[in-house]
């Protein structure tokens, strides 16, 4: 009893740190462009506006507040398996658009994209990634759905970020790590940089030099945020405003194409459109019959008019 009653005090406590508030404006990205652009595998940062979001960006000194990972439709995985365990945690069986992400309250879920239309997004796409890494990326993400979304860690990086002036050194060594001192399981952030140091593709890797060589070294996933997918070199940054200054129109309208008509018949014939015949001279006498009719019908009147003299 005791327990259900502190679940439940836990769960609103998160369902008000989580609550969004409504836009304050309009986006500033164009939700319809992006998600006809968006690929499988890309990580698509949000910029939140829950309680929740502002503690991160205050901590992270970015606006991005949250990432997920997009998967594509349901159809578009192909292993029977995964698809059978992304559909027993869809809400509704429909044909949309799926991200997964780390929610606090509610653990690794799989979401629709539409959920955050009125959000500012950015896609982060992986640079030169190739399709089977890319799968194994989201294969990864989809075997983590129901696992918990990790309040400690999220302290954890709080405290981590914390200057060392103001905490004990001694509190680093227990850092993300469980009571046996084992990694524990992170929040949506550090669930993608796993998925993706799990085929050894670099975010911000610790380049270490030598005399003789150049090592590569994978931080630990648990102390990534958001914003490190932005800042990475090696993924793509896109972008979709609502006003595109570089695309006023799409590139096939601006091709030089002919006249209006024009055809190719095949064989190097080219045909001309057909001349439509101007009727001016037609429309000009008309005109002018009508101002001689009128003309005589007014001198008439005015005759009519005239008063009869002996």
């Amino acid at each position: 009893m005791a327990q259900s009653f502190y679940n439940r005090m836990v769960q609103k406590f998160s369902d008000w740190l989580t609550k969004e508030e409504p836009p304050a404006e309009t986006p500033p990205c164009d939700f319809n462009r992006l998600k006809y652009e968006v690929r499988p595998g890309d990580v698509i940062l949000v910029e939140g506006r829950s309680r929740v979001s502002n503690i991160i960006r205050v901590i992270t000194q970015s606006p991005w507040t949250h990432a997920a990972l997009y998967l594509g439709r349901l159809h578009d995985i192909e292993d029977p398996i995964l698809r059978k365990m992304v559909a027993t945690h869809l809400k509704k069986r429909e044909n949309v658009r799926l991200i997964i992400e780390g929610l606090l309250g509610h653990g690794i879920v799989v979401s629709p994209l539409s959920s955050y239309r009125y959000h500012h997004l950015r896609i982060c796409r992986p640079i030169g990634i190739a399709p089977y890494d890319a799968e194994q990326v989201i294969a990864y993400s989809i075997r983590a759905l129901g696992l918990p979304y990790n309040v400690r860690h999220f302290l954890d990086l709080a405290r981590f970020m914390l200057p060392w002036s103001v905490l004990p050194r001694r509190w680093g060594s227990s850092l993300f790590r469980t009571r046996n001192g084992e990694l524990e399981s992170g929040i949506c952030s550090s669930l993608i940089a796993e998925a993706f140091t799990n085929v050894k593709f670099p975010i911000l890797p610790f380049l270490k030099i030598d005399a003789s060589h150049v090592e590569l070294i994978h931080r630990n996933p648990h102390l990534f945020t958001p914003k490190d997918f932005d800042y990475s070199p090696y993924f793509e940054i896109i972008k979709y405003p609502i006003f595109d200054p570089n695309e006023p129109l799409p590139y096939y309208r601006r091709l030089p194409w002919a006249k209006e008509g024009m055809l190719h018949q095949g064989g190097g014939i080219i045909s001309e459109p057909p001349v439509k015949k101007k009727k001016h001279s037609n429309f000009l006498k008309e005109f002018l019959s009508g101002n001689q009719k009128s003309d005589s019908k007014s001198s008439q009147d005015d005759d009519d008019s005239k008063p009869e003299t002996d």
